[in-house]
C-alpha cells in the first residue's frame, strides 16, 4: 500500500499557532523561479506531524503522540479457528472463527439445523458453554440430545413461545443477544433465525449486527447466524451457503413390477445429502473463489 502526504493552506479564521510573535510560516512560499524548478515535498510539515518530532518555530500538538503511523501498523492476527463438528465443512472453511460473526444461510430442509446442532455439539464437548437464541421456538430437544450435545452446557433461550408475532420475537432475541455478549463466558452462541420469514428478517438494522461484531470482537466467543437468507452483510466474517442436494427417505417404493409397494406419506426421513458454498470469508487477504462441497446427515432412527 502506497501513501503520500500534502499540504494545504489554513482555511479563514483558523491561522496556524506560533511559539514567537514574527510567526515564521511553516510553508514558506517559494520564489518565482523555484516554484517550479523542483517539486520537493514539504518536509517541515512532515516532521512536525511526526510523533515526538519538534521543529523550531513550530507548535507540535500533543495530542498527535497516539498516532500510529501505517508503516508501524501491525497486521491484525488471524482469529482462532474452532471446529465445526463436520470435517468436511472444516476442509472448506478451516473451521469457525472465534471472535466473529458466521452466518449460515439456506432455505427449508438444506441442513441449516443439522450443522448448528454440530457445531455446538462440538463446542460443548470442548467443556464450553453455549447458548441458542430460538426466534421461533423450533428447537426439538430430541434432536439436540441426538446431536451429541452436552444438556448441562446448553442454555436453551425460547423467544417466540408466548407470541405469535414475528416482529416481537425478533425484538426478543436482539435484546436476549445483547445480554448474552454483554456477560460473556459463552463458547458459542447461535441465532436461530431459520423459522423467520425474510421480509421480517431483513427489517433488524444493519447497525444491529455491526453492534454485535464490535461486542464479541476479541472475545473468545463464537457468534452464529442461522437464516434463509444473509442478513447481516459485511458484518459477517463468515458466509455460508447451504443446499439439499438429495432426500433420502425409507422403506421399499418400488417393486420388480414397477408399482409402489407403500404411499409417499408411509415414508420416513433416513438422510439428506447437503451442499455448502463458501461465499465470503474474511480470513484471508484474498478473497475466496466460490467453493463447494456435499456432505450427509442421518437422521436418529436410521443409525
Amino acid at each position: 500500500m502506497s501513501s503520500a502526504v500534502f499540504s494545504t493552506s489554513a482555511p479563514q479564521g483558523r491561522p496556524f499557532a506560533f511559539d514567537n510573535e514574527n510567526g515564521a510560516e511553516v510553508c514558506p512560499q517559494p520564489s518565482q523561479p523555484e516554484r517550479f524548478a523542483e517539486a520537493r515535498p514539504p518536509q517541515r510539515v512532515i516532521d512536525a506531524a511526526l510523533p515526538g518530532a519538534f521543529f523550531p518555530g513550530v507548535m507540535t500538538d500533543s495530542r498527535l503522540a497516539s498516532v500510529t503511523l501505517a508503516s508501524r501498523l501491525a497486521v491484525r492476527p488471524a482469529p482462532e479457528m474452532v471446529s465445526s463438528g463436520i470435517a468436511a465443512m472444516d476442509e472448506l472453511t478451516g473451521g469457525l472463527p472465534r471472535g466473529c460473526l458466521t452466518e449460515i444461510c439456506g432455505p427449508a430442509s438444506s441442513g441449516r439445523s443439522t450443522l448448528m446442532l454440530s457445531a455446538l455439539a462440538a463446542a460443548t464437548r470442548r467443556g464450553e458453554f453455549c447458548a441458542v437464541v430460538d426466534a421461533s421456538d423450533a428447537l426439538d430437544p430430541q434432536s439436540v440430545a441426538a446431536a451429541g450435545i452436552e444438556l448441562d452446557r446448553l442454555l436453551w433461550v425460547r423467544c417466540g413461545e408466548n407470541s405469535h408475532h414475528a416482529e416481537y420475537r425478533v425484538e426478543q432475541l436482539l435484546r436476549v443477544t445483547d445480554l448474552l455478549l454483554e456477560s460473556g463466558g459463552f463458547g458459542m452462541i447461535a441465532l436461530d433465525l431459520g423459522d423467520l420469514p425474510p421480509q421480517t428478517a431483513r427489517r433488524i438494522p444493519l447497525t444491529t449486527w455491526f453492534r454485535f461484531r464490535r461486542a464479541v470482537e476479541h472475545t473468545s466467543t463464537v457468534l452464529l447466524a442461522v437464516e434463509r437468507q444473509s442478513i447481516a452483510g459485511s458484518c459477517s466474517s463468515l458466509l455460508i451457503k447451504l443446499g439439499s442436494l438429495k432426500i433420502n427417505m425409507s422403506g421399499n417404493r418400488a417393486c420388480n413390477t414397477g408399482f409402489q409397494l407403500s404411499p409417499t406419506h408411509a415414508q420416513l426421513l433416513s438422510g439428506i445429502e447437503i451442499t455448502a458454498e463458501l461465499v465470503r470469508s474474511r480470513m484471508e487477504r484474498k478473497p475466496v473463489g466460490s467453493a463447494e462441497i456435499a456432505f450427509a446427515s442421518k437422521t436418529a432412527w436410521a443409525g
